[in-house]
């Protein structure tokens, strides 16, 4: 799956003449839009879906256990994330990379209407369309901006740093527009909200379609004429065979939601597994990128723990939030699915600063592996910090104020951007030259991991008290943290060149 940049894509107009949109090219501003709009759709929708789950039927949700719907919740993030491997294989072989994002978001979209329609079957149908659709939409819009750019161009680096800084506007507006709607008309408002993101979305990237790399152009690394036909009568068969299979499933009464969260959370555990034991084993992987392999096992299972934690702050801590945090703020109420937003809009400030400290220390700033572990640290902590005023209260009438929480998704958003900048950056750098053009997909498996382990533990909440759950759960990610530092001595000479 390529997520680099090739250059056998060109560019229209020519690298380095396009600097209309803030000195970068057009065409980043139609990628931006749609990131904007698809976080927008996105965490919209992720900030009220386990509060939706939760909700008593009579008040229009689907009436599950808090731990069953931060379970069920984690699972269609494993979904997500699962696709998105193959989502990036598609583009790259079949679709290619414009076909595969407009299609990915088309099916996005569907999925959002199809969840406005208020039954519990068009909400697992729309769950579906939107999983299948990020996992096409997600890998590739990432590799499309980077073919704006000739491998020499400086601005690439701006580029990217505009480019997420759209990714996070989309998503401290998402939640701020869909959990007003959940709360002031129904659940069903919400996630037509988020269809209608999308929507804007596509609009604006079909538009913009003129000024995008490669647009024209099939998938980059396309299979012969028969291998492609015999691709996608597989790939329909699968689809088709598996639909069946698991319709008869849940006709027969096996496939309930917990064996199937149970069974995405084995594919996440296996996939990577696999994926590492094939890069060791593989011929075409040298002596000296098979040391290279060792530490990046480390920094992978450093980015389970963290995003591990990540994930929560749309499930457990939404929950939490819902029933334990006060949802005002000098005076002002709002829902709890706002405090979502508190995470977007704190990336969106802190990366700059972030990124402004690390030029000014130059050489002097940490090792990218300390990077990553001081990220796994501030995750820990933001949990930790959850432990403080949730304890001593033997009820749930006791509220606690708004700064706790803002105060978590405070580490929580610096924690992401220290792990999320360096480990991406180690992750194209230490993979096997003959792997490389798959190198998100192990970092998407990672997530995929992250969010399978999570759909297991997240059971546990409310069946244990809330300061164990936050309690051991930071305390094992800042252990986590630290071992990676105890580690940085081996981590630095072994993951040359990542500096």
């Amino acid at each position: 799956m390529s997520h680099t940049t090739t250059g056998t894509e060109p560019t229209q107009p020519p690298p380095g003449d396009d600097t209309a949109f803030f000195g970068q090219p057009r065409g980043l501003m139609t990628l931006s839009g749609l990131e904007v709009w698809e976080r927008f759709s996105f965490l919209g929708m992720q900030a009220i879906l386990v509060l939706f789950f939760a909700d008593k039927v009579s008040d229009g949700g689907m009436g599950m256990e808090p731990g069953t719907a931060a379970s069920v919740s984690a699972a269609y993030g494993t979904l997500v994330y699962l696709v998105s491997v193959a989502g990036g294989w598609l583009a790259d072989r079949i679709l290619g990379s414009y076909r595969a994002v407009l299609y990915g978001g088309i099916l996005i979209a569907c999925g959002h209407y199809a969840m406005a329609v208020p039954t519990a079957t068009m909400t697992w149908v729309g769950l579906g369309l939107i999983s299948a659709g990020t996992g096409l939409l997600k890998p590739n819009v990432a590799s499309m901006v980077g073919k704006l750019y000739s491998t020499e161009d400086s601005r690439r680096d701006a580029g990217f740093a505009l480019y997420y800084m759209g990714i996070n506007i989309g998503a401290f507006a998402g939640p701020l527009v869909t959990g007003w709607l959940g709360d002031h008309a129904s659940w069903h408002w919400g996630f037509s909200a988020a269809a209608f993101g999308m929507t804007l979305g596509l609009i604006q990237y079909v538009v913009g379609r003129r000024h995008l790399a490669g647009r024209r152009h099939g998938a980059e690394y396309s299979l012969a004429p028969d291998a492609m036909r015999r691709a996608v009568l597989l790939i329909v068969a699968g689809v088709v065979v598996a639909a069946l299979v698991a319709t008869a499933l849940v006709l027969a009464g096996w496939l309930t939601i917990d064996r199937f969260v149970d069974v995405l959370t084995l594919i996440s555990v296996i996939a990577p597994v696999v994926y590492f034991v094939v890069m060791f084993r593989s011929p075409r992987v040298t002596p000296e990128e098979r040391g290279r392999l060792r530490p990046y096992v480390v920094l992978f299972l450093a980015s389970v723990v963290f995003n591990f934690i990540l994930f929560q702050a749309y499930s457990t801590m939404m929950l939490l939030a819902s029933t334990n945090a006060r949802t005002e703020i000098f005076g002002f109420h709002f829902p709890a699915s706002w405090y979502a937003s508190a995470l977007g809009a704190f990336e969106v400030a802190l990366a700059p600063v972030v990124a402004a400290v690390w030029a000014r220390m130059g050489p002097r700033q940490p090792h990218a592996s300390n990077k990553i572990a001081i990220g796994v640290i501030l995750g820990g902590l933001s949990f930790l910090l959850m432990v403080l005023p949730t304890s001593g209260h033997a009820d749930d009438t006791y509220r606690m104020a708004a700064w706790w929480i803002v105060g978590s998704y405070l580490l929580l958003g610096l924690g992401d951007i220290l792990l999320e900048t360096s480990g991406m950056s180690a992750t194209t750098k230490l993979a096997p030259k003959a792997f490389a053009s798959q190198t998100m997909a192990l970092w998407f498996l990672s997530l995929a991991l992250a969010n399978g382990i999570q759909a297991q533990i997240v059971k546990l909440y409310g069946e244990v008290s809330n300061p164990a759950y936050f309690g051991v759960n930071g305390a094992i990610a800042v252990a986590a943290g630290v071992a990676v530092i105890a580690a940085a001595p081996w981590l630095k000479r072994t993951m040359h060149p990542v500096h």
